[in-house]
């Protein structure tokens, strides 16, 4: 597949996480308190499934296990949300089954080269060390999240989610910019910013 369009799915899937990060931050501002809106759920979702499919296609399984331990978690918010039954049952039955499906598809058929995942030359072991330490520093985020979600019975997004978004976000920075990886660099730039106004937001208002 042609470069432009591989990176075409990767900067798609960042707007389309920039906007999720838009939508929850003007909705939090005009509130005065940090709120999640169910179209940040949505949004989320469908980015980290294109956003899988751009990291496969780009060899890089980092980007490939940060999407598939939170896609998921995304799904759960939905529904404690009560937004999720409001999708058709097909599309629900679609989002829950096609990463899955696309999985078991590659593997059956031989086209996941586990060789090609784990000894990339374009990726050297450190660095998919320092990409995988900082997907699962951002990928924690939302398993603190769920867990915090599932203890109030409510979607929410606490400071804990915010310092580690940080901490993440930091991290993959660092690897975007050794990777020369301009749709991570650019999605979690923009994020940081979203991420410190949150994180300053609960600090005055929640507290």
């Amino acid at each position: 597949m042609k470069d432009w369009i591989i990176y075409a799915i990767g900067f798609f899937a960042q707007l389309l996480f920039s906007s999720r990060l838009l939508v929850q931050w003007v909705t939090s501002e005009k509130q005065r308190k940090v709120i999640t809106p169910s179209l940040f759920w949505t949004l989320s979702l469908i980015a980290s499934f294109l956003l899988f499919i751009y990291g496969y296609l780009r060899y890089d399984f980092a980007i490939m296990l940060g999407q598939s331990l939170t896609y998921y978690i995304y799904i759960r918010n939905l529904q404690l949300q009560g937004e999720w039954k409001r999708f058709p049952s097909f599309i629900r039955y679609l989002l829950l089954i096609v990463p899955l499906l696309i999985v078991i598809f590659y593997y059956n058929n031989n086209k996941i080269d586990v060789d090609l995942l784990f000894k990339n030359e374009a990726i050297p072991l450190w660095l998919l060390i320092l990409g995988v330490f900082a997907q699962i520093i951002f990928t924690l985020r939302f398993i603190y999240q769920w867990i915090y979600a599932e203890r109030h019975k409510e979607s929410s997004l606490p400071m804990g989610f915010w310092v580690l978004s940080l901490i993440g976000a930091f991290l993959i920075l660092i690897y975007a910019i050794i990777r020369q990886d301009p749709v991570l660099f650019v999605g979690h730039l923009f994020g940081m910013l979203i991420y410190s106004r949150n994180a300053y937001l609960i600090r005055r208002y929640n507290d």
